[in-house]
């Protein structure tokens, strides 16, 4: 699809100037845009902004405020993730009738070929990952974009008519997209999480909706029949709904059956027997059903699907072995960055198991996840931000087994010093990484490097 004349010689704004917002600004130039950068946090200078760029990108730099007498210049606005779009000025812009686009809309227009897209609570990343390596086994121009940490704009224009894009897209990036529209689209599930932002369960999974709310009959969806909100959100769905469930037989879609994961739909076939799996956890079975789903929605051949999905590997920070020491596995769980994922983890566990948890306040609650400990979990150790939070929720549970820690490596420490063998040791934070760490890649590396060093 052509769009580069849409933003040529138009005036936008981007706002922030993270990895997002680089790759916006760089997408822009080469659409000859006239470009306002916004970086709020005045920290930064204009040369560490301006060495992020090559040579040749120009751009007006606006520290701090943005001055609103400048919003009648502006034709269109371009967010980047971590902007809250009920900002002040945002709410201003968008009174005064201003587009405004996320990351994925920007890279949708300027970009080329077919788009696969993945959203949902838990399972995005392994999901979006496991559809990315089926792509490439099939086709051979294929990027896997967006939330799994490669920006969705940085490569908009290597994209050619026959690419096939994967892109895992937040709910925070779906509340700034209007003509995104994928071939296929897949919403994992909907638990609470980001609810400081969203606010309410209601919006959320509004939010979530909006993946195929330009689908048509032409398209697939892809959805998990055992969560309640995807079953009402269907009804409203104009694409093809393509279910998948982990519980029960479906006349229609993808489903666990004893060991086996069966497709039904023209006909009947096998995927897989779950022992020939490399992924722990009945969600990583979800996660798989989804992949495959969507693999058949964009019409790779049953038998690449198959054989790549018993050749995936977990990907790194959720549920990832690290290393066996003295008897005792250890598991990074670094991405488990909600109580429900965090819950998962702890069901994919096959021996006792002590976790490691705490971290930046989402407003969780953390009941339901020291609920699913059982017999399994014999300790708890808690760091950062949420740290009271949730050793006085396991108190109320009775749950007893807590040790407090100041740092992620004190925490590794006291899971060695604990552990015996037989035992499993699982970072498994239930909580974002903001208050300690830039991101859960840094508090899972780091993690990695301190049980290495046991």
């Amino acid at each position: 699809m052509e769009n580069t004349m849409v933003l040529a010689g138009k005036t936008v704004l981007v706002v922030g100037a993270g990895i997002s917002g680089v790759a916006a600004v760089k997408l822009l130039a080469a659409q000859s845009a006239k470009i306002i950068l916004l970086e709020g946090n005045t920290k930064n200078t204009p040369q560490d902004i301006a060495a992020k760029f090559p040579e040749g990108i120009t751009y007006d730099l606006i520290l701090g405020e943005f001055p609103e007498q400048n919003i009648s210049r502006i034709d269109l606005v371009v967010l980047s993730p971590g902007v809250p779009t009920d900002l002040p000025f945002v709410v201003k812009i968008q009174e005064a009738g201003i587009p405004i686009w996320g990351e994925v809309e920007l890279a949708y227009v300027c970009g080329k070929g077919k788009v696969l897209a993945i959203t949902g609570t838990n399972g995005k990343t392994t999901t979006t990952a496991l559809t990315g390596e089926i792509m490439k086994a099939y086709y051979e121009s294929v990027f896997v974009v967006g939330n799994i940490g490669l920006p969705y704009t940085e490569y908009a224009l290597e994209m050619r008519d026959d690419t096939v894009t994967v892109a895992e897209v937040s709910s925070f990036q779906l509340e700034t997209i209007h003509r995104f529209c994928p071939e296929v689209s897949a919403i994992l599930n909907i638990t609470p999480d980001h609810l400081n932002r969203h606010h309410t369960m209601e919006c959320y999974a509004e939010t979530k909706a909006r993946i195929a709310m330009n689908q048509n009959d032409r398209h697939m969806c892809v959805l998990n029949y055992e969560d309640e909100r995807l079953r009402a959100l269907a009804e409203q769905m104009m694409a093809r709904v393509f279910w998948f469930s982990s519980e029960r037989e479906l006349e229609e879609g993808i489903f666990l059956k004893d060991d086996e994961i069966i497709c039904r739909d023209v006909d009947e076939r096998i995927l897989c027997n779950i022992h020939n799996l490399k992924l722990l956890g009945k969600h990583n079975y979800e996660n798989v059903m989804a992949a495959a789903a969507i693999a058949y929605g964009a019409g790779v051949p049953w038998d690449i699907i198959c054989k790549v999905v018993c050749e995936f590997q977990a990907v790194p920070h959720r549920i990832e072995f690290v290393r066996e020491h003295q008897g005792v596995k250890y598991y990074n769980d670094s991405k488990g960055t909600n109580p429900d994922a965090a819950i998962k983890a702890v069901e994919a566990m096959v021996r006792p198991t002590i976790v490691i948890g705490g971290g930046y306040d989402k407003e969780s609650s953390y009941e339901e996840w020291i609920a699913s400990f059982g017999t399994k979990v014999k300790g708890l150790i808690l760091l950062g931000e949420t740290r009271d939070k949730i050793a006085e929720a396991a108190a109320e549970a009775g749950f007893t087994a807590v040790y407090k820690a100041d740092s992620l490596e004190e925490a590794v420490k006291a899971a060695y010093l604990q552990a015996e063998k037989g035992d499993a040791v699982l970072l498994s934070p239930a909580c974002a990484s903001w208050d300690m760490f830039k991101n859960f890649e840094e508090r899972g590396d780091l993690f990695k490097e301190y049980v290495n060093k046991l």
